[in-house]
């Protein structure tokens, strides 16, 4: 990034709540990635398999999945600097825009899906322009998920850190995804779906980097100019023997799929 552009950071869509571009590269790097069976559920699901849209795709992890299944798909985000870490695919076109203004014509894809994102958005404006751009009987899917599931006792301070370290730092949003989106409205035909698990096998410091990932601790590090990461590497070192050893890290997803009416 030049100087010029470090003065006058690009500017923001109205109501972007903007999270991550600021580590966007760690997001992308760290992250893990969403089963296969999911996309394979939204395809089955589609009336159609020519255009999905992923909207807030980040780096684009679930526009990747979602191209092994559809013949294009149109990511969006609000954030350049995500965009700018998703690794091209000759199925996906990746475009900056806000989830509530797509740019997408009326009555053009098949499925709209977001991951890990809807509670940052405007839902009645988002839910109407998922009207507009999906065809008749098209699906939307949305899915979140929140702390991870490892082994004892390394949950225990990784709850810890999670709620006492940097849980005064999370965002308010970050209640709803503790909800599993309970609160949250979706005024669409409902479609069953199974329950849909993330499972990685995960070194320590691939584990750590997922930690730095997070809004809150980066939000730790800015206020407090102080990084705690390394105190916790301190504390699960001798817990996790060799730091190159993997263990298995798993995360329930909150999973909710609809259809508009034909």
């Amino acid at each position: 990034m030049s100087g010029a552009d470090e003065k006058q950071p690009p500017k923001r869509w109205p109501g972007f709540n903007d999270h991550f571009s600021g580590h966007s590269k760690v997001y992308a790097q760290f992250r893990p990635g969403y089963p296969q069976d999911l996309f394979a559920f939204v395809a089955r699901h589609a009336p159609a398999k020519e255009r999905a849209w992923d909207c807030a795709t980040g780096p684009g992890q679930a526009a990747r999945g979602l191209a092994e299944h559809f013949a294009e798909v149109i990511a969006t985000d609000a954030s350049a600097e995500q965009l700018a870490q998703a690794e091209p695919h000759p199925r996906v076109r990746f475009a900056k825009a806000p989830a509530e203004a797509s740019g997408l014509a009326g009555a053009s894809v098949d499925a709209v899906t977001v991951a890990q994102a809807l509670h940052w958005f405007d839902l009645d404006k988002f839910y109407a322009e998922v009207r507009r751009v999906l065809r008749p009987g098209g699906v939307i899917a949305v899915w979140s998920y929140g702390i991870m599931y490892i082994e004892p006792p390394i949950a225990e301070i990784v709850n810890t850190f999670y709620e006492v370290t940097v849980g005064s730092y999370w965002p308010p949003q970050r209640k709803l995804v503790e909800d599993g989106y309970r609160s949250l409205p979706f005024p669409f035909e409902s479609i069953e779906a199974p329950c849909f698990t993330m499972s990685v096998r995960w070194t320590l410091p691939h584990l750590m980097g997922y930690l730095d990932s997070w809004s809150a601790t980066q939000r730790y590090k800015r206020d407090r100019q102080h990084d705690p990461l390394p105190e916790l590497y301190t504390r699960l070192e001798p817990l996790w023997g060799e730091a190159s050893a993997e263990k298995e890290v798993r995360w329930p997803l909150v999973f909710k799929a609809g259809r508009v009416n034909a």
